[in-house]
């Protein structure tokens, strides 16, 4: 896809003007978790909690903090899915695929969703001759596939990156959506042949909410003012709603609390689907 300065990747479309969008059993609402699922690099600067240690090598103060969520804080956070009837859609570096297969094996226990989500979360996606992209997408889908047994459908980039042909080359090894464009409270089709976006969040995010000083008790309001939102909304046309969630950040004891009493909420609506980003770019395709 050339350059020009504009969007060609999709189209305007207001979402007044759409035909009503139906989900499974009349519900108003599709809601999913995307559990990021992350490996980083100890020499290299990448999410942080305290940007004055970040160029350091090691890192110990933001990588410990990191590393936290693959040892403790999943944990913690999949109890909170289970007990509410949550089946993750899973956001996997496919490093992380390599490191942690015990957070793998646990997903396939639970028919989690796999969603491509780059190498490491320690590099963008990004700056790639198309030749380079496409061989790096093979690496990262055929260890995904490999780790849990079923290759993904849907991609979310790194930092939601990607370069221009990246939905093309996706398309190319059989993935279908992508989450990366947060533009949208529906599905919509892309100018790629076969490929949706999906509505991701980057607001109802507990790593950007609690690193601008979200309290616990507030994260829980967001969750209910916007299901209430999208539920009002979903009169004209169904809504997806999606909980974006990095277990170093919502898997720390003192919010554990918090997000139980949000998956409760959810998981008590009579109009709700508690689904997949899989399974809502399925019924998308199929409408």
């Amino acid at each position: 896809m050339t350059h020009t300065g504009e969007n060609r990747l999709y189209d305007y479309s207001p979402i007044t003007e759409r035909p009503p969008l139906h989900w499974p059993g009349g519900a108003r609402v599709a809601a999913y978790v995307g559990l990021n699922i992350e490996h980083f690099l100890i020499g290299r600067p990448s999410t942080s909690i305290w940007s004055g240690t970040s160029q350091l090598d090691p890192d110990a103060l933001n990588h410990g903090w990191r590393d936290y969520g693959p040892r403790v804080g999943i944990w913690r956070t999949i109890q909170s899915l289970d007990r509410h009837g949550f089946r993750a859609s899973a956001l996997l570096n496919s490093d992380a695929a390599r490191h942690y297969p015990q957070i793998v094996r646990a997903g396939v226990e639970r028919n989690w969703a796999w969603l491509a989500h780059g190498r490491t979360n320690s590099v963008l996606h990004a700056d790639m001759a198309i030749d380079e992209e496409r061989a790096v997408l093979t690496e990262i889908v055929d260890t995904i596939a490999d780790a849990t047994g079923q290759r993904p459908r849907g991609w979310m980039g790194p930092g939601l990156t990607e370069t221009h042909n990246t939905p093309a080359l996706l398309a190319e090894l059989g993935l279908d959506y992508v989450l990366d464009w947060t533009s949208d409270d529906q599905p919509y089709r892309l100018n790629v042949p076969g490929m949706l976006s999906v509505p991701y969040t980057l607001e109802l995010n507990d790593l950007l909410l609690f690193a601008n000083g979200t309290t616990g008790p507030e994260f829980v309001q967001m969750v209910k003012d916007q299901y209430e939102q999208l539920h009002a909304d979903s009169e004209h046309g169904g809504r997806v709603m999606a909980l974006a969630l990095h277990p170093f950040v919502i898997g720390q004891a003192f919010r554990a609390k918090y997000l139980d009493l949000a998956l409760e909420f959810l998981a008590a609506q009579p109009d709700i689907w508690i689904t997949t980003s899989d399974e809502i770019a399925a019924h998308y395709r199929s409408l």
